[in-house]
């Protein structure tokens, strides 16, 4: 049994080994329900949020309406949802960047995470595929770091900006090989793309979801995936833990949280029903396309989770001294 489906199923299976629980439609106050997401329409974060949305209304009997409020890398939509009533009207589509990078990058925010938000499920977790043009000469990971390495901070990789997974991936990248490379932000995935296509740039740590495509068609090459196993989406392109470099592990991913202070009950009423979202085959067939598992699971996992992924992405901004 794949591993986030096992998450989903042994959630499931506790949660109705008890006497039935209530659905969370039938908490939640008669009114819209709104899925804030920090990201524009169409993107990888939003298409599974309107997915889950389709399903989440007609259990709850009522409009779940996405609500898309872009800026900062996700930080806008989360000072939005943290500063809205605690009663489940408002919930936001979180992700690595506004709730575990954000935090060590920019102080001043307008939110604490533990104190203003309330976690309730993860939906998933997505990889960075290492890539680079078809014509590179240097297309293993071996290759790479000795070219890195003959050539400290010449070699280059784009990112989608500063303080980015693709950023932050080759930042842990240089600390776990030792090498130098040479980071170029762009304003997004696409110019990025774009360049290394056409030799502007060497290499990228691009989100799964975003290189498949090219992957595909065979404009670019993937190297090697940056979570502990590899994803169903690309079974056959190795992780850098396997390849060398064990518990190197740079993911995005994304949650449903609510603002701080939200009742218990809601809370886990709302768990089981985005748990049973996650197991409807269209939802999780969508999640599995964008290269997203190990989603599912209880508010108090999805809490640790999150507690896990601050702490080792403040390390690696420290200790790279990341600033932006």
């Amino acid at each position: 049994m794949q591993r986030r489906q096992f998450l989903v199923a042994a959630g499931l299976a506790a949660m109705h080994g008890m006497a039935r629980a209530a659905s969370a439609g039938e908490l939640l106050p008669k009114a819209p329900i709104r899925i804030v997401v920090g990201f524009p329409p169409g993107g990888g974060t939003d298409v599974v949020t309107r997915v889950l949305a389709q399903q989440l209304g007609s259990r709850w009997g009522r409009t779940v309406v996405v609500e898309n409020k872009t800026g900062a890398a996700g930080v806008i939509a989360a000072e939005y949802v943290a500063k809205q009533e605690a009663d489940g009207t408002t919930l936001l589509m979180t992700n690595f960047s506004n709730h575990v990078v954000a935090p060590s990058l920019y102080p001043k925010i307008g939110y604490v995470v533990e104190r203003d938000f309330t976690p309730i499920t993860l939906v998933g977790t997505t990889p960075c595929l290492l890539i680079c043009r078809k014509e590179q000469r240097a297309q293993t990971l071996e290759a790479i770091v000795r070219r890195c390495k003959e050539s400290p901070g010449s070699v280059s990789f784009g990112s989608a900006g500063a303080g980015s997974i693709q950023h932050l991936a080759l930042e842990m990248f240089q600390l776990r090989t030792g090498v130098k490379a040479l980071h170029i932000p762009y304003r997004g995935s696409a110019p990025m793309i774009s360049d290394l296509i056409g030799g502007q740039i060497d290499y990228s740590f691009e989100t799964m979801a975003s290189a498949s495509p090219q992957v595909q068609s065979g404009a670019v090459v993937p190297i090697a995936q940056t979570s502990l196993r590899r994803a169903q989406a690309q079974p056959s392109v190795p992780t850098l833990a396997e390849s060398g470099y064990p518990g190197f592990d740079a993911r995005v991913w994304y949650g449903i949280v609510g603002p701080g202070g939200m009742s218990d009950a809601l809370v886990q009423a709302l768990s089981r029903d985005i748990n049973d979202a996650l197991a409807v085959p269209a939802v999780a067939e969508k999640l599995l396309s964008l290269g997203a598992e190990d989603g599912g699971g209880s508010p108090a996992q999805f809490a640790s989770f999150i507690a896990s992924e601050k702490a080792k992405w403040a390390q690696v901004i420290r200790d790279a001294n990341v600033t932006v």
